[in-house]
């Protein structure tokens, strides 16, 4: 499994009150209106791509070939499948010594042997006196044990197939068909073998049954219906900044009071801004985190050590990572 970073996802209602206010007059004369909010706010979001989006974990479920996603699935990030293999069978190195063959518990008073009763109420000392040619027996018990080894695969996006259903026959004998006589890979309606495809909402996998993994990208909405923008501050100026250019274009098409002259000039002003918030925000959403640049660091410093000479002494016994 992957590392990746999580913002602090919050409402954008208070950036939509900071451009109701300082567009107060437009806003009380109705010459514009706040319906087209959401949708601009889609578009910011959809330009600076998918960073801005929630990351979510979930378990799906793989019944004939296919399982439903989530209804706040927007792309996938990562899908894992998850498998369980059977090992041999190992015996466990206790013993467990008792005088009944199939059970733990061992009847004392009244002696049983062999199903055989003992009603002499006077022998205490293993029944000597009544069964005498009897002797009571010992087992040792070793239990057995079924070792499983839990696997993650990473799935592959792929065009699987056009139709609902597969074919079960390639399913059976895959090893038949995964490779032809040239050894190159031949899987039917499919990249590979261990690909998926979303479609009809529908995470779609060409292996019958199993459980996947699946990290996502996802849409959160408040509870007006908005949805949720990252917390961070580059991002938020250059959404208040795109709506504000949308709020000055929609003015240029309408008639008011102001020349067009005036409302071009203030549209104009406010897609540079929105311009220069975008690229503020896109160079905010790249940089790297902190635990980003110490891996980098570390994979840096190690970089060379495979061309160390063995017996080096200057690197303060730093092994080889050959």
């Amino acid at each position: 499994m992957s590392y990746y970073y999580k913002y602090n996802f919050i409402s954008p209602e208070p950036i939509y009150a900071i451009v109701r206010e300082e567009l107060k007059s437009y806003f009380d004369t109705g010459a514009i209106d706040d319906l087209m909010f959401p949708t601009y706010l889609d578009k910011c979001l959809r330009k600076l791509g998918r960073a801005t989006y929630v990351i979510a974990e979930t378990a799906l479920v793989i019944d004939n070939y296919e399982a439903r996603l989530p209804d706040n699935f927007h792309a996938v990030r990562e899908a894992w499948l998850c498998a369980e293999t059977e090992g041999l069978v190992s015996q466990s190195p206790n013993s467990f010594y008792s005088q009944a063959a199939s059970s733990t518990t061992i009847q004392i008073l009244p002696m049983t042997i062999n199903g055989t009763p003992c009603t002499n109420t006077d022998c205490v000392d293993g029944c000597d006196e009544c069964m005498p040619e009897i002797t009571q027996a010992v087992y040792k018990t070793n239990s057995e044990g079924i070792r499983t080894y839990k696997r993650a695969f990473l799935l592959k996006p792929g065009n699987i197939s056009a139709k609902k259903q597969c074919d079960v026959d390639y399913y059976t004998n895959w090893e038949t068909y995964n490779n032809d006589v040239q050894g190159r890979q031949n899987t039917p309606a499919a990249s590979s073998y261990d690909s998926f495809d979303i479609r009809d909402n529908k995470f779609v996998t060409n292996f019958r049954e199993g459980v996947v993994s699946l990290i996502f990208y996802a849409t959160e909405y408040d509870s007006p219906g908005n949805q949720l923008i990252p917390d961070n501050y580059r991002i938020k100026e250059y959404i208040e900044a795109f709506i504000k250019y949308k709020m000055f274009e929609m003015l240029t098409n309408q008639t008011n009071d102001e020349t067009f002259n005036q409302l071009q000039q203030k549209m104009i002003t406010h897609k540079q801004y929105a311009d220069e918030a975008f690229i503020l925000a896109d160079v905010e959403i790249k940089k790297q985190t902190v635990w980003q640049k110490q891996k980098r660091l570390v994979r840096d410093l190690n970089r060379f050590n495979m061309y160390e000479l063995p017996a080096c002494t200057n690197r303060y016994g730093r092994r080889r990572n050959a």
